[in-house]
């Protein structure tokens, strides 16, 4: 038996990961989620409410396993750990083994936080190399690396060519609005492009319901970003206004459940993420290629984990900003050079056939990084 602390979800990284690997890892063995209650409004369909929901522990069998004098669960558990103090998200839960999972992007990390993890778990299992390597540099040696996956059933290269938009050169950027998912560097490319083209058409998958991760964009050095009105897609439109974009040539898209996006995807030209950290491998990048379609990609943080120069269109010149959190340096992130953004947008408007061979490499690639293989790599890694 396996227990677990993970989120679940349709509709956020977090939450898709955490779905994606108890459901295979309970083709391995017994799972036992400790969640708490789960909603239906939390997935796309009744089919997974009920599969999850009979895996929820008890609140009596839980009540008994944590009283403080109780010896740990003679079973394993897999909590995700949490991103403030490096505790799990149940720290009074123990197991026979018990393994931590995380994605950060705050890599200035206190020694106070290394200390809590070292303490508690006997394995930190990272959402990328570069996690990874920021835990070890800041001192944890038990730390690996298991990266998220895709589920090929939905995401694939079939039927990939576009039934809209044929006569347009569509872009696509995704990921939350905020300053290190970059949509200011796509928002300043895309208008180098739309003036000098009159067939770009941008589609955006911004939404971002956290006003605190929003109001990062203050730190643009690109936008003069202020936030004038409570609604979302008002203010991103005053956004694009104030930077000279033509709103007619551009989609914005409300919150989907993930399995709803292929479409999306297979109706565009080039998705592109010049993010300037991704914690993780950057969840909906590796969809986006999943469904047989190039990407231009910062090559930094967990991008450098998918992207290669045979399966996408890489920026490689980076700079360096450091981020601060009231007065507090937080993290140094990669900051990708403008110009190589826009030459290299405008090298992809240029090149069709070129970046079509890059996009089906890229289902190649990406078809061998499934869920599956992340739920055994995780099942071998807490039984072994």
């Amino acid at each position: 038996m396996i227990y677990t602390v993970l989120p679940l979800g349709s509709f956020h990284g977090w939450g898709i990961c955490g779905k994606y690997i108890v459901k295979e890892l309970s083709r391995w063995d017994i799972i036992r989620l400790v969640n708490g209650e789960i909603k239906p409004e939390s997935f796309e369909n009744e089919l997974d409410y009920r599969f999850f929901k009979k895996l929820i522990i008890s609140e009596e069998e839980l009540e008994s396993q944590m009283k403080p004098n109780n010896n740990p669960f003679p079973d394993p558990v897999l909590q995700a750990m949490n991103n403030q103090d490096y505790l799990p998200n149940l720290p009074q839960l123990r197991g026979s083994k018990n393994i931590g999972y995380t994605f950060f992007e705050d890599n200035i990390i206190p020694k106070k936080n290394i200390e809590n993890a070292d303490g508690f778990f006997d394995l930190v299992v990272a959402g990328s190399s570069w996690c990874e390597e920021m835990l070890r540099f800041h001192g944890l040696r038990r730390a690996t690396t298991i990266i998220q996956g895709i589920d090929p059933m939905v995401f694939n290269p079939d039927h990939k060519e576009k039934e809209y938009f044929t006569d347009r050169f569509v872009i696509f950027s995704g990921g939350k609005f905020e300053l290190r998912k970059g949509h200011d560097i796509v928002i300043k490319a895309y208008k180098a492009l739309q003036d000098r083209y009159p067939d770009v058409l941008l589609i955006t998958s911004w939404f971002n319901q956290w006003p605190q991760s929003i109001n990062t964009m203050a730190g643009s050095p690109y936008l003069n970003f202020q936030v004038t009105t409570d609604n979302f897609f008002d203010l991103i439109n005053q956004v694009l206004l104030d930077t000279g974009i033509d709103l007619s040539r551009v989609i914005h898209l409300p919150p989907y459940p993930n399995l709803m996006m292929p479409r999306i995807y297979k109706n565009t030209d080039l998705g592109f993420f010049p993010n300037r950290c991704e914690g993780g491998t950057n969840l909906v990048l590796m969809e986006y290629m999943a469904c047989g379609k190039p990407v231009l990609g910062s090559f930094n943080s967990g991008h450098k984990d998918i992207l290669s120069d045979h399966n996408s269109i890489k920026i490689n010149q980076m700079g360096v900003l450091n981020v601060s959190v009231n007065g507090t340096k937080t993290a140094v992130w990669d900051e990708p050079f403008l110009d190589e953004t826009i030459e290299k947008l405008d090298w992809a408007y240029q090149h069709r056939d070129e970046i079509g061979a890059l996009g089906r490499q890229a289902g190649k690639d990406l078809a061998n990084l499934t869920w599956e293989r992340t739920g055994r790599q995780f099942f071998e890694l807490i039984k072994n």
